[in-house]
């Protein structure tokens, strides 16, 4: 009952702070990918040090902060910072803040992750809508008890990522003439980057990127039916063949550059929904 306990307790906190402030739509900015942040009219921001049970970002480029306003009209919350299983977290955790959204009220829940490249079609700083995804994490979020008010105990994933999304991420991007491909995401633990006969395995499997992130968040937002698109920003290419060393910095900066052209397909699908 716990981590039940919690999750409202966080909810109501949050609630107090942000008055009758009700997002519709909730954001995970990934490393590198905090830009966003700065076309959101910010009303309310609340660092997450301040937020009883709440992670707190370990990594220097997550700034840490659950940022309330509108983006595109609509009334958004964006988390600028998320939480890894490597940092030492552990699934609940990590997907705590999915849970404490959901009671807030979005109805949506827009992901967002920088990840290497798998299939040999694709290019540092492309951009991949997720359709599908594997999971190699160790963990499960769902691990546990089952609380039925928050989810059904064994959730179907038959169409993690929402369709018509999707499709309007795809509509957008060609608009605007991003490059910007339909792919599956494999989720791993990290910290580390593959080795060369990993990256051949995961492109075997039916890959066609690699990261460290979303999928417990994913599975999480499915768990409580909440509709999910997730955008992969490409920062490094993951063949084997050619594989050099790439280091934290390339990563960072490829993902910063890529993404204007991230938040103009997320402004242009949230400006869209009903």
């Amino acid at each position: 009952l716990a981590m039940l306990h919690k999750v409202y307790n966080t909810t109501e906190y949050i609630k107090k702070r942000i008055g009758d402030f009700e997002p519709e739509i909730g954001i995970i900015l990934g490393t590198g990918l905090g830009g966003l942040v700065t076309d959101i009219e910010v009303e309310h921001k609340l660092m997450y040090s301040n937020i009883p049970d709440f992670p707190i970002s370990t990594l220097e480029f997550h700034s840490g902060k659950l940022i309330f306003g509108r983006l595109a009209g609509k009334k958004v919350v964006a988390m600028q910072g998320r939480f890894h299983h490597y940092e030492g977290y552990d699934m609940k955790q990590i997907t705590f803040p999915v849970r404490v959204m959901k009671l807030l009220g979005i109805k949506t829940l827009f992901v967002s992750n920088a990840s290497g490249a798998l299939n040999p079609d694709y290019r540092k700083g492309d951009l991949m809508v997720i359709e599908d995804h594997i999971n190699l994490q160790h963990d499960n979020p769902l691990r546990g008890r089952n609380f039925d008010e928050l989810g059904p105990r064994f959730p179907d994933m038959s169409e993690p990522y929402d369709r018509n999304l999707i499709g309007l991420a795809l509509d957008a991007a060609k608009k605007h003439n991003i490059t910007c491909h339909k792919g599956v995401y494999v989720s791993v633990a990290g910290p580390n980057l593959e080795t060369r006969a990993e990256y051949r395995f995961l492109r075997i499997i039916g890959g066609d990127a690699v990261g460290m992130s979303t999928v417990p968040e994913v599975i999480v937002a499915n768990h409580m039916q909440l509709p999910v698109f997730a955008v992969s920003v490409l920062t490094d290419e993951g063949f084997p063949e050619t594989l050099k060393p790439v280091s934290l910095e390339e990563i960072i900066k490829t993902a910063s550059e890529a993404e204007p052209k991230m938040t103009l397909i997320l402004k242009e699908i949230i400006a869209s929904i009903a």
